[in-house]
């Protein structure tokens, strides 16, 4: 446990640490960091880039193929947010029935850039054939998964510190993974919760991927299969997950 506490910690501090850096450089000017959230207000975009960084490098720090593997999510992500801006679709299926009209969307690219940084992750963490498609999975589908309940503010980091806190409890790299996880969305919970700041589809898919990951280190052929059934449900009902995740937020 003491190596997690030191990876959570050393994660956190890097994620503020960046974000403060950003927010005194405001690269391309302060207005390309700022967004109007789901009440209008405006927020800062800060933190999405500072945690996916973050993660990437703790994650990095256990398993190099998970290190890329998040920060392949994150740069996806950030195409999304920049790209993708202004582009009212959502969800799988209208991304790829614009891709069969011949349009690629950047929501096209994220889905095919982190499900094949996760194919590649899996080949490396596992050994098996199965288990390393298996591990695609998973690693893509969590990265979905918290970019589906990021509706609310703190509601992808709360769920990245639910659903990360077990597996610091497995041996193994898994435990750092997760960690380094649970570091960088603690670091951001308070802003985000504050309506002052947005992880954005950067923070949201880099931390998801990390999870993945810790999950793909710490499980075997079983909890692969029981985690992968997980995320695929959520993905096939992905609208109301994030439904469900407006109620619980009260609007």
């Amino acid at each position: 446990m003491i190596r997690q506490g030191v990876s959570l910690v050393l994660s956190a501090a890097l994620t503020r640490a960046t974000a403060g850096a950003l927010r005194a450089k405001a690269p391309g000017g302060r207005e390309r960091w700022e967004r109007k959230n789901y009440a209008r207000r405006n927020v800062e975009l800060y933190a999405g880039p500072a945690s996916a960084l973050a993660v990437a490098v703790g994650a990095g720090r256990v398993s190099p193929a998970a290190g890329v593997a998040v920060a392949v999510a994150g740069i996806c992500g950030a195409y999304d947010d920049i790209a993708g801006a202004e582009d009212a679709r959502r969800g799988f299926r209208a991304h790829l029935r614009a891709l069969r009209d011949g349009e690629v969307t950047s929501g096209a690219v994220k889905l095919f850039g982190i499900s094949a940084a996760g194919l590649v992750a899996g080949a490396f963490l596992k050994e098996r054939p199965l288990d390393r498609l298996l591990a695609g999975v998973v690693i893509a589908g969590a990265a979905h998964f918290v970019n589906l309940v990021d509706v609310r503010p703190g509601r992808a980091a709360a769920s990245v510190l639910a659903l990360g806190a077990p597996g610091l409890f497995r041996a193994g790299a898994g435990a750092g993974i997760a960690a380094a996880a649970m570091g960088a969305a603690a670091a951001v919970l308070p802003d985000d919760l504050g309506e002052r700041a947005m992880i954005g589809d950067t923070g949201a898919h880099a931390l998801g991927a990390a999870l993945g990951a810790a999950v793909v280190a710490g499980n075997g052929r079983v909890g692969l299969v029981a985690h992968a059934a997980a995320v695929v449900a959520a993905a096939v009902y992905g609208d109301k997950v994030s439904e469900t995740v407006r109620v619980l937020g009260g609007t």
